[in-house]
Parts: structure tokens; C-alpha cells; sequence
């Protein structure tokens, strides 16, 4: 996944919005593609359903390498080359790209993996988990405070958490390892002031050499399931880098037209569609824990939301 999905999904660190944010026009192109890239997100299962055979690190090897020159046109489709190469050139904020990079890596691999061992709706629940473990570790790292709505939130979602470790701990960690590394990931772009999609071509760049030496010792184990095996594997490998660079440019338009509270709400349709994948197309268990689990987190996100609608109209 997200996916990129940085998200609120992300930190939504890209350029402030235009003054004009208001505008009819500006708004529906903001809608349109905020949900496209939500949606596509929330598909991602599908697409990785398709490699089931391939090994994931291979998966994740050509996700990166083929992203790289697909992120370097739109750089330079949308003018940013400057902006990547002035972070290369200033090591205060390439190491924490390299960070990132790292998170973003392990946060896709253990995606992945879930994805093709029958683990969709460990995924889907570890990226409802996040918005609420990024309130908790803002209040941690950022020095941010809670009000009494967002504590109840993040208590009724702590107990979610307690049920499902109770009634499906082999498959908590997929979750909490998702929530916590996408929100270390965001945490630590915070540190780095770096547009959205130039901050995923330093990202990728810096993973290239270690995802090309994974991807070439792969092809020396001879006959196996991906890269080479057939041509409908090699073609989707290919289209890996697509998947990743697609969604976060709408995801980059989408931030620049729409307020953080609006991009807050549409974030949940990406878990939403991974768990309906996970039910409804791959057949996966929806235990009575599932459910206790996942109506705890729901209820916990529909306070947050609440309370975020209610600050919002008070200002």
C-alpha cells in the first residue's frame, strides 16, 4: 500500500494552498482527485493479489525501481527538479529522507506481505489505527494536547486494539507495525519541509541501489515467479512503479485545493475499500472479534471526526 499513503493519510507537508482554494472549480479537482487517489489505495489489494506468487521484497525491488524515472517526468512535468535537487545537495535534510525512506520501505513490505498471506483486514484495520496513534504521538514528540473528545477517541480505540489482541493476536502486529510505521514515516517528514511527490522521488532515489541489488539476486535464483517468469508478471512489476507515483500526485493536487479537515474524512475510504476487499472478494474470516475490533475503531473515528467538524466550524 499507499501507499503511498502518507497521509492524515499523510502530514499533507506540500506546498501551502493557492489563495484561491475556494474557487468552484479548484475545489471539485480537488474532490475528484482526493477520492481517486483514496480509491485507488483502497484497490491497492487487488493489484498486489495479481503478483500472490511473487515474493514480496521482489515486489517492493521493482515498486521502487520502477518509480524512480515515472517520479523524475513528473518532476519534471511540474517543475520541482530544483526543489529534489536542493535536497540532495543539503544533508541536514537528506538524512531525513533516508529516514523516511526506510519507513516507507518496511511500512510496503509488511503491506505486501499481509496483502498476499491472507491478511487484508489486519492491513485495513492497522491504517484506520493510524489517525489516532498520529493524535497520540503528536501529543509525545510534537508536545501537542489532547482535549477531552480526542481522549475518548483514542481510549475507545486503544480498547479496540485490546480486543483484537485478545481474539486475533496473530494478526495485531501486521496492524500496529502498519500504524506505527506510517506514523513514525509521518512523523519524521514533518522534520523535513519536502513536497509530497518530490519527497517520494528522494525517497525511491535513495532506495534505488539497495532495491536494484534485491531485484538482480532475485533473477540469479533462476526459475521462480517473478521478474522474467511470464510476461504478464514482468508487465505488472513494471506497472508496480505507476501504482506507487499515480495516486500521491492526486493525493498532491487533492492537498493543495482541499482544507486538511475535508482530506481527514475522505482518508477513511482507503480502509474502508481494503476491509470490503478483504469480505467481499478474498473471502477472509470476519470473526465476531473482526467485528468487535473494527466497530470500536469505527466508533472511535466517528468522535474524532466529530469533534474535528465541530473545531472547524467554531473557527
Amino acid at each position: 500500500m499507499r501507499h503511498p499513503a502518507v497521509a492524515g493519510r499523510r502530514h499533507l507537508l506540500i506546498d501551502p494552498a493557492p489563495k484561491h482554494t475556494k474557487q468552484a472549480p479548484l475545489d471539485q479537482i480537488g474532490l475528484i482527485s482526493a477520492i481517486a487517489a483514496y480509491t485507488a489505495w483502497g484497490f491497492m489489494p487487488v493489484f498486489f493479489k495479481l503478483l500472490a506468487e511473487v515474493p514480496a521484497l521482489e515486489i517492493i525491488a521493482h515498486r521502487v525501481i520502477w518509480a524512480v524515472p515515472l517520479l523524475i517526468l513528473i518532476l519534471i512535468f511540474r517543475g520541482q527538479m530544483r526543489e529534489y535537487r536542493d535536497v540532495l545537495a543539503r544533508w541536514m535534510l537528506l538524512r531525513w529522507m533516508l529516514a523516511s525512506a526506510i519507513l516507507i520501505s518496511v511500512n510496503w513490505l509488511i503491506y505486501v506481505w499481509a496483502v498476499n498471506n491472507e491478511r487484508i483486514l489486519a492491513a485495513s484495520f492497522g491504517y484506520y489505527l493510524n489517525p489516532l496513534l498520529n493524535i497520540l504521538m503528536g501529543t509525545i514528540f510534537l508536545k501537542e494536547t489532547l482535549n477531552q473528545t480526542q481522549k475518548v477517541a483514542v481510549g475507545v480505540a486503544a480498547l479496540g486494539v485490546a480486543v483484537m489482541g485478545a481474539g486475533a493476536l496473530d494478526s495485531l502486529w501486521i496492524s500496529i507495525a502498519l500504524a506505527a510505521s506510517f506514523c513514525a514515516y509521518g512523523l519524521v517528514r514533518k522534520m523535513a519541509p519536502v513536497g509530497a511527490v518530490p519527497g517520494l522521488a528522494i525517497e525511491t532515489s535513495l532506495l534505488l541501489p539497495v532495491a536494484m541489488a534485491a531485484a538482480f539476486w532475485f533473477a540469479l535464483q533462476g526459475p521462480h515467479p517473478g521478474w522474467g517468469a511470464d510476461s504478464d508478471t514482468t508487465w505488472l512489476l513494471v506497472f508496480g512503479g505507476a501504482v506507487t507515483a499515480i495516486p500521491l500526485l492526486l493525493f498532491a493536487t487533492a492537498a493543495r485545493r482541499l482544507d486538511y479537515t475535508t482530506m481527514g474524512f475522505i482518508q477513511y475510504l482507503a480502509p474502508t475499500l481494503q476491509f470490503l476487499c478483504g469480505v467481499l472478494l478474498y473471502d477472509e474470516p470476519l470473526t465476531a472479534v473482526h467485528i468487535a475490533s473494527f466497530g470500536l475503531i469505527w466508533l472511535a473515528l466517528s468522535i474524532f471526526s466529530v469533534d474535528a467538524l465541530r473545531r472547524m466550524r467554531a473557527a
